[in-house]
C-alpha cells in the first residue's frame, strides 16, 4: 500500500529564500518554457526592484522549496491594476506529479483575488502542452495566440495567452 503525499504547503516568498529559489531556477530551465537563454555563471540575483519576494508564492515539501509562482501587476497602469498576470510558475523535477503546480496556480488565483484583481492572465509557450493541460484544468481559456512570436531551439513557437475571471 503506498502512502498518500503530504499537500504542499505554500507561503509568500522571504528575502532568505533567494539562494534556493534561484537554484531551483537555474535547475529547471528548458527551452520548452524559457523564452531567455540558459542562465550562465555569474548568476544575477533572483531578487531585484522588479521581482521582490512579495511577488513569488513558494511551495514547500519537507520544508524544502520545490516550486514557486510569480505573481505581478500585468502593467504598471492604473487603469489595469485590476489584472495580475502570472509570470513565473517552476516545479522542480523530483516533485512533479505530487500537485504542486496545481497547488501554486489555486493559491495564485486566492492570492490575486485577496489583492483584488478581477482578472488572471499568463502567457505560455505553444509547445508547452503540460503547463496549458493545467492552466486549462485550472480554468484558464486561450484568449488569443501571437503565431511564430519566439524561435526557440531552432524552431518558431507561438506565444499563447490565456487568462480567467477570479
Amino acid at each position: 500500500m503506498s502512502v498518500p503525499h503530504q499537500p504542499p504547503r505554500i507561503r509568500t516568498a522571504l528575502p532568505d529564500d533567494e539562494e534556493e529559489l534561484s537554484h531551483l531556477d537555474r535547475a529547471t530551465w528548458s527551452p520548452l518554457h524559457a523564452v531567455m537563454p540558459e542562465p550562465q555563471p555569474p548568476y544575477g540575483p533572483f531578487f531585484d526592484e522588479r521581482h521582490v519576494p512579495d511577488d513569488y508564492l513558494v511551495a514547500e515539501l519537507d520544508r524544502r522549496i520545490v516550486g514557486y509562482i510569480r505573481l505581478a501587476l500585468a502593467t504598471p497602469l492604473a487603469c489595469n491594476a485590476h489584472v495580475r498576470q502570472i509570470q513565473g510558475l517552476a516545479v522542480c523535477d523530483e516533485a512533479r506529479g505530487r500537485g504542486v503546480g496545481r497547488a501554486l496556480i489555486r493559491a495564485a488565483v486566492e492570492e490575486a483575488r485577496r489583492r483584488g484583481a478581477r482578472r488572471l492572465t499568463l502567457r505560455v509557450l505553444g509547445h508547452n502542452t503540460p503547463a496549458r493541460k493545467l492552466y486549462e484544468a485550472e480554468g484558464f481559456v486561450v484568449e488569443g495566440v501571437l503565431p511564430e512570436e519566439f524561435f526557440l531551439d531552432g524552431a518558431y513557437v507561438d506565444d499563447v495567452l490565456m487568462g480567467r475571471s477570479v
